[in-house]
C-alpha cells in the first residue's frame, strides 16, 4: 500500500486568515493542527492572482506563459498535462470533487466539459479524475451542486446570493450594512456548499478498498465572493465586534495617499475610474464603501473560513476511521487572495500584492513518511505542487513539470518565484510582473493600459509588510531595483506561441 494524497484547496483565501499564520479571528484548529505537525510555508505565492490560471498551474506544475492559460476566460487546453492523469496512469483512483475552473464558467451552452457533466447526468472522467462532482458559487444548475440543491424540498436556491441579477452588473449589495455581494442566507447548514465537498468526498472514499491508493481534490469555492454563508453561523462572527483589518488605512485620505504612490490604476480602481473587469463587479467603487461595509464581507469571510475548517476535519475523522492516517498526505492550500479592505480595496484583479500573491500552504506529510515538523520560509510556488505528489507516489516527475518538489526544511537553495498577470480584455491591456527575493518583491509593468513601460513598484516586505510605500523610484535602490528585474527576466520561461485566445470571460 502506498502513500494516499487528499489536496485541500478554497477559493480566494489570504494567508493571515490562519491562526497557523497570525489569524486573529477565525477559529481553524484543524488546519492549524496539521501545520503544527506538518510544514507551514510563510513564503508560498502564487504564478497568477485569478482562478483559472492559478488552478490550471496546479494541475499542470507549470506556468500560465507555458499552459497557455494566462488570465479566466483562456479553457485550458483539452490535451494539456495533467498530475491527476499521470497519478491515475499509475495506478492511482483520482477524484475531484467541488470547484474545478479550469474551463470558463459562465457557458450556458455546455462548451466545455466542466459545464456539461452535471447535465449530462455524468461525473467524468475528465483531465485524468476518474470522478468529478462539480460546485461553484451558488446553486446555478450548471454543475452537480447546482442540480443537487434544487432537488432538495424548500426552494433554497433562491436564498442565495443571484450572481444573474436583473442588471447583470453583480454589485447588488445586502446584510446589515448593503455591502457588495453579501447577502444573509437562510439555507440550512446542510445544504450549504461547503459541507456539500465534505459530505460528496466522504462519499466517494468510502467506495474504496482499503488497500487502492487514492489522489482526491477537495476543492472549496469559499471564502470567494459572494458572501453568503448559511444565516445559522453568523453568529460566529459579528461584524459589529472587529476592527478594519490591518491593511487598511483607515481613512479615505488615508487610502488615497497610500494608493497615490502606486501605478495610476489602483487608485482610479478606488475612485471608480478603472473598472476592474477581470477581478470584481465592473461598477463596484471601493471609495463608495463604508468602514461597517468592510467589516461586515470580512466577518462573513470569517464564519466561511470556519466552516471550511470543520468541513475538513470531518473529512479527516473518516480518513483516520479507514485506517489510513498513517499512510495518508494531507495539503492545504488556495488558488489566490483577496484584497478584503487592504487599501480600502475589495476583490481581486492586477493589484500584486500580498493581499492576492502570498497563500496559505500546509503540507501534513504522512506520519510513515518521518518529517519533521518545520515553518518553512525558503520561497515556493503552485508548481511545485504536482511535483511534489508525483514524488510522494515515488513516480518520476514527467518533464512537463516545470517546478520542482516542495522543501520540508529552509535551506533548500530557492531564492526567488514569480508571479504574472497579462489582461483577457484588450480595452484593459495590463502585462506585470513580479519577482519575490530576499525579502523584496519588485513588479515591472510592461506597456499597454495607459503605462510606456517604464513603472512599477519596489516593496521591502520586512520593513513595509503592508506594501503601502512604493520604492520603486527611490535612486539609493535603483541598482537593487536593476538587479530583481534582471533577475526576474532571467528565470522567465519563454511564453506559449501562439498565444491561446479569449473564448468567455470567466
Amino acid at each position: 500500500m502506498g502513500r494516499k494524497i487528499l489536496f485541500v484547496t478554497t477559493d480566494q483565501q489570504r494567508f493571515d486568515s490562519l491562526g497557523c499564520n497570525g489569524g486573529k479571528v477565525a477559529r481553524t484548529p484543524v488546519v492549524d493542527g496539521l501545520a503544527a505537525s506538518g510544514v507551514n510555508y510563510s513564503r508560498a505565492v502564487n504564478q497568477n492572482v485569478v482562478c483559472m490560471p492559478a488552478r490550471s498551474t496546479m494541475i499542470t506544475g507549470q506556468y500560465p506563459r507555458t499552459h497557455g492559460v494566462y488570465a479566466n476566460g483562456v479553457p485550458l487546453p483539452a490535451d494539456a498535462p495533467s498530475v491527476a492523469a499521470y497519478l491515475h496512469e499509475h495506478g492511482y483512483r483520482t477524484a475531484l470533487l467541488g470547484k474545478a475552473h479550469f474551463e470558463p464558467a459562465m457557458d450556458l451552452e455546455g462548451r466545455w466539459p466542466e459545464n456539461r457533466l452535471a447535465r449530462e447526468g455524468s461525473t467524468g472522467p475528465h483531465r485524468g479524475f476518474e470522478h468529478m462532482e462539480l460546485a461553484m458559487h451558488g446553486p446555478i444548475p450548471l454543475w452537480h451542486y447546482g442540480v443537487w440543491v434544487r432537488s432538495q424540498p424548500g426552494h433554497h436556491e433562491r436564498h442565495f446570493y443571484q450572481l444573474f441579477d436583473a442588471d447583470g452588473l453583480n454589485n447588488a449589495g445586502g446584510g446589515d450594512t448593503g455591502a457588495c455581494q453579501v447577502k444573509v442566507n437562510p439555507v440550512p447548514r446542510e445544504l450549504y456548499h461547503t459541507d456539500w465537498v465534505a459530505d460528496r468526498v466522504i462519499a466517494w472514499l468510502d467506495t474504496l478498498g482499503d488497500e487502492e491508493d487514492w489522489f482526491c481534490w477537495m476543492s472549496f469555492p469559499d471564502p470567494h465572493h459572494p458572501w453568503d454563508p448559511p444565516a445559522s453561523e453568523l453568529g460566529r462572527v459579528s461584524w459589529r465586534d472587529l476592527d478594519l483589518p490591518e491593511g487598511h488605512p483607515g481613512s479615505p485620505d488615508a487610502c488615497r495617499r497610500i494608493l497615490e504612490q502606486k501605478p495610476g490604476h489602483w487608485l482610479a480602481y478606488y475612485d471608480g475610474k478603472h473598472s476592474n473587469l477581470e477581478g470584481g463587479p465592473a461598477s463596484f467603487v471601493p471609495a463608495a464603501m463604508t468602514l461597517d461595509q468592510v467589516r461586515e464581507v470580512n466577518a462573513m469571510t470569517h464564519v466561511e473560513n470556519e466552516l471550511i475548517d470543520e468541513a475538513l476535519g470531518r473529512v479527516l475523522s473518516r480518513i483516520d476511521a479507514r485506517g489510513w492516517t498513517e499512510d495518508t498526505d494531507v495539503f492545504f492550500t488556495t488558488d489566490h487572495g483577496e484584497l478584503q479592505g487592504d487599501f480600502g480595496l475589495l476583490f481581486k484583479g492586477p493589484y500584486h500584492c500580498d493581499a492576492l500573491m502570498r497563500l496559505p500552504l500546509v503540507w501534513r506529510p504522512a506520519p510513515s513518511a518521518g518529517v519533521a515538523p518545520a515553518v518553512v520560509t525558503d520561497p515556493v510556488g503552485q508548481l511545485d505542487l504536482a511535483p511534489t505528489f508525483c514524488e510522494i507516489a515515488g513516480l518520476a516527475v514527467p518533464d512537463w513539470v516545470e517546478g520542482t518538489a516542495l522543501p520540508t526544511a529552509d535551506g533548500s537553495g530557492r531564492q526567488r518565484v514569480i508571479t504574472e498577470w497579462e489582461s483577457q480584455f484588450e480595452s484593459e491591456d495590463l502585462h506585470l510582473r513580479s519577482l519575490y527575493r530576499d525579502g523584496w518583491v519588485v513588479t515591472e509593468y510592461g506597456a499597454g493600459g495607459g503605462y510606456d513601460g517604464t513603472e512599477g513598484e519596489l516593496y521591502d516586505l520586512v520593513e513595509d509588510q503592508q506594501q503601502w510605500v512604493n520604492r520603486w523610484e527611490d535612486g539609493s535602490l535603483r541598482a537593487l531595483r536593476q538587479d530583481l528585474v534582471a533577475d526576474l527576466h532571467e528565470h522567465l520561461p519563454p511564453p506559449r506561441d501562439p498565444r491561446l485566445a479569449v473564448e468567455a470571460p470567466v
